[in-house]
């Protein structure tokens, strides 16, 4: 079993609601499901959709065909009436778009209609929407009911009621009039699925690492990680500060982890480049920082809610000067939840800024797990506390050590005084001019510390055929996508044997004593490097930093994420 359904509209007209609440209900009795949004940056009007496809087994990526489009308005209908399935139907409340469609694969529900005679106000006409297509699925209504009550909590026994009422009419309308319907659902498993997109999966991880300062101005599509912490900020004693600009939250938070705390900011691209010095300050003064940086389309406000992966280079040369920093792109909500926890560990073991690099697409997108391995996360303290403090008979905030780690202290937990300083400084913190220490503290922070941190990078997911012909290459968002696609030729028996590279650990490098993939790489007749830009960053990075050239490219820049047909269709063009 494996459908597609799409919701279309203008903004204001509830998609969210609607694909938000199926995606609950199926992930709740037991289907796998993936939901990816594309919405315009306007409140009200202009065409979106919320697009979310349920399967008995893992998807995670969207599909081109559709099999049920909840049509509410004209604009939804012409826009993706091509992307039907042969199977697949349309529904569309004819009253409300002032348009009747008596042709094969439609079905006209009165949507508001019967949210008015059975809830008495057409605000429930989404209800209705709800309950039709869980009727033209044959999906009884109990989960469904649930959902209500608890989403509606806030609400009247009466409003509650009628809001289930009119669920039970649409569903009844759709079993009755939707002859055509020819859809066949797979047995659920016994137990639901978590539901979680990698926004809310970042902002846990933060939490169940020890954030207890955010700081940010709201931008989208990061703005979903300042909500979901601010939601846990009382129940876990976080401060989370809406900056007046983003100088402002970067600043913030470099204070909060100078005093100890464990922090971190987010934004987008137009908002990091205001960052840029607070990144450079962070460097010099060696503080731990994790910032999030979620893409969309550029330059300028480019397509503000858009995905695209146009901001890496720009992450690794961000702020003046030269200091050492680490660069994650998680590919799933999964690993945007270890990569966060990863990355508080190692800004605090190095004392420098972590980077987690997602975008609209992969902030958005919603996925199905069992649940998450909370066992496994590292938490470290790392700086010097009041008792071990008191034993040493003197402090020295940058003193000159092996690894280039110098003791961190917090300020006011001892007798010691704890300076830091954004101009060259000497071991003890204070201003300095001359050559030697400065060359001492360039090697301290820089030198001794890379091959350390390049250590602790995990090399790039390999998954496929054994000795491949072809290997693709992905970084980041691509993950789901790409691997589907791969799994899909090689079921097909292409006739080549071919793998994926996924790279989520992007910077620094790591040593390919744990995994030669440059050697996996050179040995394949043909490799693809597949991203959302049109320059392929990551192509030009490995390049640079590793003297590796892919055979071939796939670059989308239109604002849009890959599909699975058009990407397979687009890989096997370079291997038949």
């Amino acid at each position: 079993m494996d459908y597609s359904i799409l919701i279309g509209g203008e903004a204001g007209q509830g998609l969210q609601t609607i694909g938000g609440a199926l995606s609950r209900l199926f992930s709740q009795i037991g289907y796998h499901v993936f939901s990816h949004q594309d919405y315009m940056s306007r409140i009200r009007g202009g065409h979106n959709f919320y697009q979310l496809r349920i399967s008995d087994k893992q998807v995670m990526s969207s599909r081109q065909r559709i099999d049920i489009i909840v049509a509410l308005d004209l604009d939804s209908i012409e826009e993706h009436k091509g992307d039907i399935a042969e199977n697949g139907i349309i529904i569309y409340d004819a009253h409300f778009i002032k348009k009747t469609f008596d042709s094969h694969g439609f079905l006209n529900v009165p949507f508001n209609e019967i949210a008015l005679e059975t809830g008495g106000d057409k605000i429930m006409s989404n209800t209705a929407a709800i309950g039709a297509v869980l009727g033209m699925l044959g999906i009884g209504l109990s989960v469904l009911e649930d959902i209500l009550h608890k989403s509606l909590k806030n609400k009247s026994d009466d409003i509650i009621l009628k809001n289930i009422l009119t669920a039970r009419a649409g569903y009844e309308y759709a079993v009755k009039n939707c002859k055509e319907c020819r859809f066949s659902v797979a047995g659920a498993s016994d137990k639901g699925y978590m539901l979680i997109d990698s926004s809310a999966a970042i902002g846990l991880g933060a939490i169940m690492s020890g954030c207890k300062f955010y700081a940010a101005y709201p931008m989208t599509p990061s703005t979903a990680v300042m909500n979901f912490i601010a939601s846990k900020a009382q129940q876990y004693g976080i401060m989370v500060e809406q900056a007046e600009d983003e100088i402002c939250a970067i600043n913030m938070v470099l204070g909060a982890s100078f005093a100890g705390v464990r922090s971190m900011t987010g934004t987008s691209g137009g908002g990091f480049a205001l960052m840029s010095e607070g990144v450079s300050l962070a460097g010099m003064m060696e503080l731990p920082v994790v910032i999030l940086e979620a893409q969309r389309v550029g330059p300028a406000t480019g397509f503000p809610t858009r995905t695209e992966q146009s901001d890496l280079m720009f992450i690794l040369h961000s702020g003046h000067g030269e200091f050492p920093r680490i660069v994650f792109a998680p590919g799933t909500p999964e690993e945007a939840f270890y990569l966060t926890n990863k990355a508080f560990d190692l800004a605090e073991k190095f004392q420098i800024p972590v980077f987690i690099l997602i975008d609209q697409y992969l902030a958005d997108s919603e996925w199905t797990y069992k649940s998450f391995d909370y066992k496994s996360l590292v938490y470290n303290d790392y700086r010097l506390r009041e008792d071990f403090l008191k034993s040493m008979s003197e402090y020295k905030r940058y003193a000159y050590t092996e690894s280039g780690v110098s003791p961190l202290a917090i300020p006011g937990d001892s007798k010691h005084l704890v300076i830091v300083d954004s101009d060259e400084h000497d071991e003890d913190g204070h201003i300095v001019e001359d050559i030697v220490t400065r060359l001492k503290m360039v090697n301290k922070r820089l030198s001794k510390k890379l091959p350390l941190i390049q250590s602790e990078m995990s090399p790039p997911v390999y998954h496929g055929a054994e000795k491949p012909d072809v290997v693709v290459t992905c970084w980041g968002s691509t993950y789901g996508v790409v691997k589907e696609a791969i799994d899909t030729i090689n079921y097909n028996h292409s006739g080549k044997r071919i793998g994926m590279l996924h790279f989520s650990q992007i910077y620094p490098f790591p040593s390919m004593q744990k995994f030669d993939f440059i050697k996996l790489l050179e040995d394949a007749d043909i490799t693809i490097c597949i991203e959302n830009n049109s320059t392929g960053q990551f192509a030009s990075l490995l390049r640079g930093e590793l003297g590796y050239a892919f055979t071939h490219r796939i670059n989308k820049f239109d604002g849009r994420p890959f599909i699975l047909e058009s990407l397979t269709e687009e890989i096997y063009d370079y291997i038949r």
